[in-house]
């Protein structure tokens, strides 16, 4: 029965019948408990982000399960709320009981995570960011590039004040690193900062602090999409019209951002091919015992209908 539940090429398929019969006859159900323990083999992987409310884990959460399966890996799930205390304890548990390696989102980490990860010997990838010097291989894009990426397209249809707003910058190397990327852009432009929680009531919070502030901005760069329409939604409440009086742009390139009205300028973020390459990484880990190289995905502009260059005069 062993060789027909995991290894059915290696029998006839005569035989291969008979025992299925029987298996459907008996009502047998195998148990991955019982398997763990005769293979020393879990055969599963555990996932730390910060959130399920946001569709860009989602979609790397999908790819991710979609690529482990085809190497006959499950994936285990827990959400961090951000918070590194709160990761490392789930990692922990995640370990307890036996995971084969780790998926965890940046590279600002409790030191009882490393600490975890370097007892154990344990196979673990960070992702959402390109750091070949870390000391764990990262599989992601580089944060800096992409805001840059933004600000000079913006910069380039003539914009010279811009509002960026941007979700905690404690305990979010990512959101860091694309402040950085601002700085990358060689052009002269006013920017103004706007603070706030990643999700779409704080991007209307932030529209309405940048309408409330004393100086003017032509566009509103935001690091997510999901500002990005919260921000749009509030604009429409007050009929500023976008962009004929203010364009707007955001980062990620979530499904709803080519459904709005108008269709949200962003920056493409590759969140499905990391889901991809971070399976391929760390089940190539786990069953070679070889670590990975980084893995680089380069961000992409979308120009859609919510930016437009400034007016002349």
């Amino acid at each position: 029965m062993s060789r027909v539940l995991n290894a059915p090429d290696a029998v006839s398929p005569k035989t291969r019948e008979k025992v299925e019969a029987a298996i459907r006859t008996l009502r047998f159900v195998p148990s991955a408990a019982a398997r763990a323990i005769n293979s020393g083999r879990t055969r599963f992987v555990g996932a730390l982000v910060p959130t399920l409310d946001n569709a860009i884990f989602a979609r790397f959460l999908a790819a991710l399960e979609h690529k482990l399966a085809e190497r006959r890996l499950s994936l285990v799930v827990a959400t961090t709320h951000n918070d590194p205390a709160i990761e490392a304890e789930k990692a922990k548990t995640l370990v307890d009981i036996g995971a084969e390696g780790l998926i965890v989102s940046g590279i600002t980490h409790d030191p009882a995570l490393d600490d975890l990860i370097e007892r154990c010997q344990l196979p673990a990838i960070a992702t959402s960011y390109h750091d070949p010097d870390y000391h764990l291989p990262t599989v992601g894009y580089d944060n800096a590039a992409a805001t840059a990426l933004a600000l000079d397209y913006l910069a380039g249809q003539g914009h010279r004040d811009i509002a960026v707003v941007h979700g905690p910058l404690a305990n979010n190397d990512r959101t860091r690193a694309r402040l950085a990327g601002l700085d990358q852009v060689d052009r002269a432009v006013a920017l103004q900062f706007f603070e706030t929680e990643i999700a779409i009531p704080g991007g209307c919070r932030a529209a309405s602090a940048v309408l409330a502030a004393h100086r003017r901005v032509s566009a509103i760069l935001c690091f997510s999409d999901v500002l990005a329409l919260g921000v749009l939604f509030e604009m429409q409440r007050n009929a500023v019209r976008v962009p004929d009086d203010l364009s707007l742009m955001g980062i990620d390139d979530l499904a709803a951002s080519a459904h709005s009205e108008p269709g949200l300028t962003t920056v493409h973020l590759p969140v499905s091919r990391m889901g991809e390459a971070s399976a391929t990484a760390i089940a190539g880990w786990i069953e070679t015992k070889e670590r990975p190289a980084p893995v680089l995905l380069a961000p992409d502009r979308i120009i859609r209908g919510s930016t437009g260059a400034v007016a002349s005069g």
